[in-house]
């Protein structure tokens, strides 16, 4: 029998990563949220949410309100109106439906792109997709394999294909890339 509170549950695949909470934000229970979603606009429309703590239990609320700070978002929840209780959710996730969560075509959410599998266009194993780093541009796909790092612009010029139900990802390297990366050689500086 499952003892838990009312509102808490168990993680379910349902749900996908839309944001961090990093800290308290004032005295009334806001927290400030860095978003994983490249659809800032998305914020603004969310109204039920899961908080995921660290333990991995999540807790079922309303967003109250929403208001963007610098690459940051000012977020309320019902329930948490307080400083202390905030602070339980600093480190936690925001988690949205797939349905609250849905994206323009060719536009993808960092936890489903985290742990794909990249190969060239040229039918080269690269690596895995380990994390998405945000910069004023555009986001970087920072791709692994062993100790060889890859950092490939996450725009449609380098990413040809994406198949989020077979986990790959075909992205095009420009000949001076791949050839380097093929002979082990670093780049030179010009």
């Amino acid at each position: 029998m499952d003892e838990s509170p009312v509102g808490v549950r168990d993680l379910e695949r349902e749900v996908v990563v839309v944001g961090i909470i990093q800290r308290p934000f004032g005295v009334k229970g806001e927290v400030r949220v860095r978003s994983l979603s490249d659809v800032p606009a998305r914020w603004e429309t969310l109204s039920r949410v899961s908080l995921v703590a660290r333990d991995g239990k999540t807790w079922d609320t309303n967003v109250t309100t929403v208001r963007r700070v610098a690459t940051e978002f000012i977020v309320g929840f019902a329930g948490i109106t307080t400083l202390e209780t905030a602070r339980l959710w600093c480190g936690g996730l925001v988690q949205a439906t797939r349905i609250a969560a849905s994206l323009p075509d060719d536009h993808y959410l960092e936890c489903d792109v985290v742990g794909l599998v990249v190969h060239s266009d040229r039918g080269e194993l690269i690596g895995r997709v380990e994390e998405v780093w945000e910069l004023p541009g555009h986001h970087v796909l920072v791709v692994r394999d062993g100790k060889r790092e890859t950092l490939i612009p996450a725009a449609k010029a380098w990413v040809r294909h994406v198949d989020l139900e077979g986990r790959t990802m075909i992205v095009h390297l420009l000949d001076s890339d791949h050839d380097a990366k093929s002979q082990g050689k670093a780049d030179a500086a010009v």
